[in-house]
């Protein structure tokens, strides 16, 4: 099985981390996930103009991005896009439940939107 989704551009990661530091010491800031447990031969998702709107933490062990592709924040299963961005594993948190943690307590948005380059991508 694979996840596919959309890769953070790796040079720009750096100026991200730079302009929202990590709360957590495991810091992920890695990509948007569109799919998991997909056929290895599962087709990669278009390229989409993106851009982080919007953040959250809970204060106990995790940190997420809210993004927005080509213009939107909802995901075709009803959940938020997102990018994990740091977390305390050692606290037994995982990225996965930045979903939950969104979807509870919804989102701060950001002054202004902040432009982020995505590249479609298989993500294991």
């Amino acid at each position: 099985m694979s996840v596919i989704g959309w890769k953070l551009d790796r040079d720009q990661r750096t100026e991200l981390l730079a302009q929202f530091p990590p709360e957590w010491p495991d810091v992920i800031a890695d990509h948007v996930t569109l799919a998991a447990y997909v056929d290895a031969e599962a087709l990669l998702p278009a390229p989409v103009h993106a851009e982080i709107v919007g953040e959250i933490s809970d204060g106990e062990g995790l940190q997420a991005m809210v993004v927005a592709l080509d213009g939107g924040t909802d995901r075709p299963d009803g959940s938020v896009w997102h990018i994990t961005w740091s977390l305390d594993l050692s606290g037994g948190r995982k990225p996965v439940e930045s979903n939950a943690l969104i979807a509870e307590r919804g989102w701060r948005p950001l002054a202004a939107p902040v432009a982020i380059r995505l590249t479609p991508a298989r993500l294991d």
